[in-house]
């Protein structure tokens, strides 16, 4: 379910919640990864495979919710500029409101650039831990 993009700061704040996973990957896998002394008694491929399926799933959830908000800024943003040519000069409210949407739609894309970082900074530490025990199907390592 995507989250409301109607305030840009409650979204970032849902966005820092639905990145916990990514910002405890190194303990995650410190606490799923066996030390060779313990190797027998965890099962590493199954951890390892659980971690990345959660990996995914939040993901794609943070990329679709992301994905959502700036598909509806940027009609918003078309549709106040149409506003604003048709009613411009007589209505200033449309021009603040423009501006206002045009900021929260660059605020949207640049979300958007850290995403991207953060997955691939996070994939690249999972799959240094867990590349001996399973290697995604779908991987790009």
């Amino acid at each position: 379910m995507p989250l409301s993009c109607d305030d840009f700061l409650e979204f970032e704040d849902n966005i820092k919640k639905l990145r916990t996973v990514d910002d405890k990957i190194i303990y995650a896998l410190n606490t799923k990864i066996p030390t060779e002394s313990f190797k027998a008694q965890v099962d590493a491929t199954g951890s390892c495979k659980a971690l990345y399926e959660e990996l995914k799933a939040s993901h794609k959830e943070r990329l679709d919710s992301i994905k959502h908000c700036i598909s509806v800024s940027a009609e918003n943003v078309h549709r106040l500029r149409d506003k604003k040519s048709t009613d411009f000069p007589e209505n200033t409210n449309a021009v603040k409101s423009l501006k206002k949407e045009q900021s929260k739609l660059r605020l949207l894309k640049t979300e958007a650039n850290v995403e991207e970082i953060l997955q691939e900074k996070t994939l690249k530490t999972y799959y240094e831990r867990c590349r001996s025990f399973y290697k995604p199907p779908d991987s790009h390592f």
